[in-house]
C-alpha cells in the first residue's frame, strides 16, 4: 500500500498515474507479471515507448522491475509492486477514523481441511514433510511463514474488541496469496474464496502461483513460490469490495454477528470452476513483510 499525501515528495506518483497507458499497463501487470517486449505488443505500442512509461511507473513506486534468465536470454519483468494507492487530502474538520488492527501469523489458524500438494515451512526451515496433512497439526505450525495447499481451507478466529456503544463501520483484511502449483506455474488459476462468520464474501481468481524471479522477502534457500498478490478486502454497508473493485453485494448486515471473535476461511472448494489451490505469504516470505491484517473502523463508543 502507498498513503501518500499532499507533499511534492509524491509528484512521481501522481505523474505516473496520469497516464491512460500507463493505467493500461498497470492493468496488465495486474493480471501477470511482463516484459516490455509482451506490453508493448499487447498495447500497440514500441517497445522504446513502453520502456518510457515503465520507468515513470516504478519510479513512482507503482511497479518492480526486475532482471530474469528465460529462454537463453535476460528479459526485464515488470510487476505490481503495490495493490492500491491511498490519498489523504488535509481536512480540519473531519475527525481520524478509530479502528483496531490484529495481526495473525499465517501459521495461527484454527481449523483446516487440506489435501496436497501442501506443506508449511518458517523463515528457516521445512515443517515436517511435503504433502502431509497431518503436519497441519504440528506444534511448530505457530512458527509457520508460508502455508500452501492444492484443495481446501484454512480457517481463522480472531478476537472481536467491539465495546458496548460503538458502531462498526468496515471491515479490512489484507493478506498476500497467490494459487499452488506442483512445482510453480504463471498460469494456474484459482479461485480462492474468502468467508467471513460463515458468510461468503466473494470469489477472487488468482492468476497463477509465481516462480520466476525471487520474492523480495523470501529466503535465499527457498526455490519455488516466490510471492503472491496483495489483496485488501473492504467490507461496508454498501457491499464487499477487493482492492477497491466491487466484489460481492454482501454487507457488513450480513456478517456482524453477536460473538466474541471473528471466523476468517480462505477456501478452495473442490467444486471450484478453478482448483488451483492457494498460498498463503507472512513476514519473511514474498513481497509483504505482513502477516493476516484485520483492521475493525469504529466509531468512538457514546459515553455521553
Amino acid at each position: 500500500m502507498i498513503r501518500a499525501n499532499l507533499n511534492r515528495k509524491w509528484l512521481p506518483l501522481y505523474e505516473a498515474l496520469a497516464s491512460e497507458v500507463r493505467l493500461r499497463i498497470l492493468e496488465l501487470l495486474s493480471e501477470t507479471p511482463m516484459n516490455v517486449k509482451e506490453l508493448a505488443g499487447a498495447l500497440g505500442l514500441s517497445s522504446a515507448i513502453v520502456t518510457m512509461h515503465t520507468k515513470k511507473l516504478e519510479k513512482g513506486g507503482l511497479i518492480d522491475t526486475k532482471l530474469v534468465r528465460r529462454g537463453g536470454g535476460t528479459h526485464k519483468i515488470c510487476s505490481i509492486a503495490v495493490s492500491h494507492v491511498e490519498l489523504t487530502i488535509p481536512h480540519t474538520s473531519e475527525p481520524a477514523r478509530e479502528f483496531h488492527e490484529v495481526s495473525v501469523p499465517i501459521g495461527h489458524y484454527t481449523d483446516f481441511d487440506v489435501h496436497p500438494t501442501c506443506g508449511l515451512a518458517t523463515t528457516e526451515r521445512v515443517i515436517g514433510q511435503f504433502d502431509d496433512p497431518r503436519y497441519f497439526i504440528e506444534p511448530e505450525r505457530m512458527h509457520a511463514q508460508i502455508l500452501w495447499f492444492g484443495k481446501g481451507y484454512v480457517e481463522y478466529r480472531i478476537p472481536n474488541y467491539m465495546l458496548a456503544g460503538q458502531t462498526l463501520e468496515e471491515i479490512e483484511i489484507s493478506f498476500e496469496i497467490g494459487s499452488e502449483a506442483p512445482g510453480v506455474s504463471a498460469d494456474w488459476p484459482s479461485d480462492i474464496h474468502v468467508y467471513l462468520n460463515e458468510k461468503l464474501l466473494g470469489v477472487w481468481t488468482s492468476p497463477g502461483d509465481s516462480g520466476e524471479g525471487r520474492g523480495k522477502l523470501t529466503p535465499a534457500w527457498w526455490t519455488v513460490n516466490q510471492y503472491g498478490w496483495l489483496k485488501v478486502i473492504r467490507v461496508t454497508s454498501g457491499g464487499t469490495f477487493i482492492d477497491g473493485q466491487r466484489l460481492s453485494d454482501v454487507t457488513l448486515q450480513d456478517v456482524l454477528l453477536q460473538r466474541k471473535d471473528w471466523l476468517l476461511r480462505l477456501a478452495v472448494p473442490d467444486d471450484a470452476e478453478h482448483v488451483g489451490g492457494l498460498t498463503l505469504y507472512g513476514e519473511g516470505f514474498g513481497n509483504y513483510n505482513q502477516s493476516i491484517l484485520f483492521r475493525t473502523y469504529r466509531s468512538a463508543a457514546n459515553n455521553g
